[in-house]
């Protein structure tokens, strides 16, 4: 065998020991997430829409000395123009103003429906996937039932009681709305709850809400807010698709669906009353999905590199 000799070892210098120094910084999920996301044009470019419609649609309405329900009877059924950019209605009344107030209210549903999701249906589905047994049976045979119910027939019934408005509307999806996001939400904390580091919480007596609200959800969180992202634009579907029908938000106010059902009417002889509030309805649903898309592929541990 042959013998190895010192001559064969060479002194490491003192340059060479950082050669397994960690060079790029560590950056947390979120931060790592952010960069996969702003990678995504597309996803960016929804992002950047969403934020320019909705400081538009609070800022515009101020830029008029008309308001959404002024009715002018000397400018009935203008064409746009420098005075009125929008144009106007059969009632005189200023569609820019009406236009941005629309989708101010239809935003504005679909944030509260994106709330009720976040509250009700989080909350419910990880109460019922950690506690299991027969509380989850129990809870999932109520969520059942609810999701059996149509919500078009809920707003139907409160119509009967209440008037309608943006108020029977979110009354209505509360009722039935939250159940898709429980029963994600469910399934991804049945997965989660059987780790280890949610054993070491019970260990050191953690109570069971502080688990769930602590542990639980925050590891959840990311599918959740994928999840969001397409409930919005649902919400705002949705009330477009009352309001269309005449069950939606009451005259004078306007929502984007409102002010679609009174251009398709007129869409022979004024389609800038149809068109101008269906493109900023497209574009609003348009940019949710491809955030929503975006989200799922930045927020997804598969994807990271």
């Amino acid at each position: 065998m042959q013998q190895i000799s010192k001559d064969q070892f060479l002194p490491i210098e003192r340059e060479q020991l950082g050669t397994e120094k960690i060079v790029r910084p560590s950056v947390n999920f979120w931060a790592d997430a952010w960069r996969r996301l702003r990678k995504n044009k597309l996803a960016m470019g929804g992002l950047i829409i969403l934020v320019v419609l909705t400081l538009t649609s609070i800022i515009a309405p101020f830029l008029t000395n008309h308001t959404y329900d002024f009715q002018d009877y000397s400018n009935l059924s203008k064409s746009p123009s420098k005075q009125f950019l929008f144009g106007t209605d059969e009632f005189g009344r200023d569609l820019w103003t009406r236009v941005w107030w629309g989708t101010r209210i239809s935003l504005f549903i679909g944030i509260v429906a994106a709330l009720v999701d976040l509250v009700i249906g989080v909350l419910y589905g990880g109460i019922s996937a950690y506690f299991g047994g027969r509380v989850d049976d129990i809870m999932m045979r109520i969520m059942e039932v609810i999701y059996s119910i149509p919500y078009l027939l809920v707003t139907i019934l409160l119509i009967m009681y209440l008037e309608p408005g943006i108020t029977t509307i979110i009354i209505a999806y509360s009722i039935t709305g939250w159940v898709g996001m429980a029963r994600l939400v469910r399934g991804q904390i049945l997965q989660i709850k059987e780790q280890e580091f949610v054993l070491a919480a019970r260990t050191l007596g953690a109570s069971p809400w502080r688990i769930i609200l602590r542990h639980l959800i925050p590891n959840a969180l990311g599918i959740i807010i994928v999840q969001i992202t397409f409930v919005v634009p649902s919400a705002i579907f949705t009330e477009a698709f009352l309001s269309f029908l005449g069950l939606g938000i009451k005259a004078p106010l306007a929502s984007l669906g409102a002010l679609i059902s009174d251009g398709i009417g007129v869409l022979q002889f004024y389609p800038y009353r149809l068109v101008i509030p269906t493109i900023i309805f497209s574009l609003i649903l348009l940019s949710f999905n491809v955030l929503g898309d975006g989200l799922r592929d930045a927020l997804d541990p598969k994807m990271r590199k």
